[in-house]
């Protein structure tokens, strides 16, 4: 796809894409996870984070910069990711709304994850209607994985896309978790309808 001009040219001029070149970040989207991890203290210095929805890799290393050398990211994408130097950092190929994928992300982790951090979206078709419940259908995939790898008292932060269904999809989640809330990064671009839910302490039902 050739993408117009002007949009590659304001898309370089854009503060978050130009800092992010700066620092050699991957992704301008690390700034979003910082900036809410800072505020709410989600994630913790050596923490265990699993990242689904991982590649390109820049909340990998937004991860880094909290966890420390003690932490570890396992980070999941349907594509292959970068290599990164840092030993703190296990790769994994696989698809969240394969049903195995609970299982080869347990494999991977020395104990239950601390965090849930997921990033993924849906090809986007450019209807809205059908985007948004792909999207909220993702969130789903994430929320199930959260359940099934995360400690108890555990954190879960997932995107979602304003829409119908979001309401049905913040109450699942506060099913599951002592504390709820719908965030919007100051990194994350004015008029994107993204937003990330956050949900703090979840509750073990089993």
């Amino acid at each position: 796809m050739i993408l117009p001009k002007t949009w590659v040219r304001e898309r370089k001029k854009e503060h978050y894409y130009r800092k992010a070149k700066k620092e050699k970040l991957r992704s301008r989207a690390a700034y979003k996870l910082l900036q809410v991890a800072r505020k709410y203290r989600f994630i913790k210095p050596n923490a265990i984070i699993v990242d689904l929805g991982a590649a390109p890799g820049g909340w990998i290393q937004a991860c880094l910069r909290i966890v420390g050398d003690e932490g570890l990211v396992l980070a999941v994408d349907l594509k292959q990711i970068e290599p990164f130097d840092s030993p703190n950092v296990r790769t994994l190929i696989d698809d969240i709304t394969n049903p195995q994928a609970v299982h080869s992300i347990r494999e991977f982790l020395p104990r239950p994850a601390d965090v849930v951090i997921s990033d993924v979206s849906p090809n986007i078709s450019g209807i809205w209607e059908l985007d948004h419940f792909r999207q909220i259908e993702l969130a789903r995939c994430s929320l199930h994985i959260a359940n099934s790898v995360l400690r108890s008292k555990g954190n879960l932060f997932v995107k979602v896309f304003q829409g119908k269904v979001l309401d049905d999809f913040v109450r699942e989640v506060k099913q599951n978790f002592a504390s709820v809330r719908l965030v919007k990064p100051k990194a994350s671009r004015a008029r994107s309808a993204e937003l990330y839910v956050l949900g703090m302490s979840l509750r073990r039902t089993h």
